[in-house]
């Protein structure tokens, strides 16, 4: 497991929900075993990572989200990437495949429908966030 983030930019994950689900995409190219993953890209320079969750949802899925709170940040275990979590509510669109050479399927996934997604475990404060907003 890495503690220190590689020098590549930071990665900003969307946790987007909507009628009892979180959006999940599944990769084309897999890193690792992550293949399904939250919509997530890099953070250009001067971009907060909340803008980039919301550019990053809107570029793979086409759905407009608005950026609510930041849940945490982490140095990913199998990717050695830093990672920000950021809670998205959706303001617009339908969820669909936007760049096909990115991302192969889009899918709403339930609470207790996650772990086949990935089955290494969520983010602690992602699972906190989920159990709370999911089952309410």
């Amino acid at each position: 497991m890495q503690d220190v983030a590689d020098e590549r930019p930071g990665i900003a994950a969307a946790i987007v929900v909507r009628g009892g689900r979180v959006l999940m995409v599944r990769r084309r190219v897999s890193e690792g075993q992550l293949s399904w993953q939250f919509p997530a890209g890099k953070i250009e320079p001067g971009e907060s990572p909340e803008e980039a969750a919301i550019c990053e949802t809107a570029e793979e899925t086409g759905l407009g989200v608005a950026a609510g709170k930041l849940l945490g940040e982490r140095v990913h275990p199998m990717t050695g990437r830093l990672m920000s979590y950021t809670a998205c509510e959706v303001v617009s669109g339908t969820a669909t495949v936007a760049d096909a050479e990115e991302v192969d399927e889009v899918a709403w996934v339930a609470l207790a429908e996650i772990p086949p997604y990935v089955p290494y475990g969520l983010f602690e404060p992602v699972q906190e966030y989920l159990d709370a907003v999911l089952k309410a």
